[in-house]
């Protein structure tokens, strides 16, 4: 193990963080009907918890309007209970083939709201990368002291490290940008 070996499993890692912080950020309405919205929804599918994906197929056939058609007929009224019960603001209604799920337009608010949320999950997220860099920067120091490296090789491999941490930070800030401007345009 040297020190490129630690540079180059940090930045996957890094990159895991910067994925998840997309699929959250994706899930966080923005007032416009999107698929993404109820990802974080899971049924009680006969005492299992089922990811909504995963039993039932959810179209946006209107910008205000997501439509869930269930593979199973019987679990109508599940799904659409634990749509309501998910806390994301929506109000499902189902006619006895599909759930409808009308998405309000936000209040000023609820924007207020969501953006804060979106700035706590990015600030888990570079939390995340930060993480990352401590256990990379650990493992250098352990490999100094093994003498594995050099003191100059550590002192470049930290210096790397440091910087593909501000790169993988900037773009949390970015997408964390971004998606609260989203929010915050009507």
């Amino acid at each position: 193990m040297n020190e490129k070996d630690v540079i180059k499993e940090a930045r996957p890692r890094m990159d895991g963080a910067v994925d998840d912080l997309r699929r959250k950020l994706a899930t966080i309405r923005t007032g416009r009907a999107a698929v993404s919205l109820l990802d974080s929804v899971t049924v009680d599918y006969y005492g299992t918890p089922t990811p909504l994906s995963q039993m039932a197929s959810v179209h946006a056939p209107e910008p205000n309007m997501l439509t869930v058609q269930p593979w199973d007929q019987t679990q109508l009224g599940a799904i659409e209970k634990a749509i309501r019960a998910a806390d994301l603001g929506l109000n499902p209604s189902n006619d006895g083939k599909l759930v409808r799920v009308p998405v309000p337009p936000l209040t000023e608010e609820r924007r207020r709201q969501l953006a804060k949320q979106v700035h706590d999950v990015a600030e888990d997220h570079r939390t995340a990368v930060r993480n990352v860099r401590r256990d990379a920067n650990d493992r250098l120091k352990k490999l100094l002291k093994e003498k594995q490296i050099s003191e100059d090789a550590e002192r470049d491999a930290l210096a790397e490290v440091q910087k593909l941490t501000d790169s993988y930070i900037r773009k949390v800030d970015e997408l964390a940008k971004s998606k609260e401007q989203e929010l915050l345009s009507v």
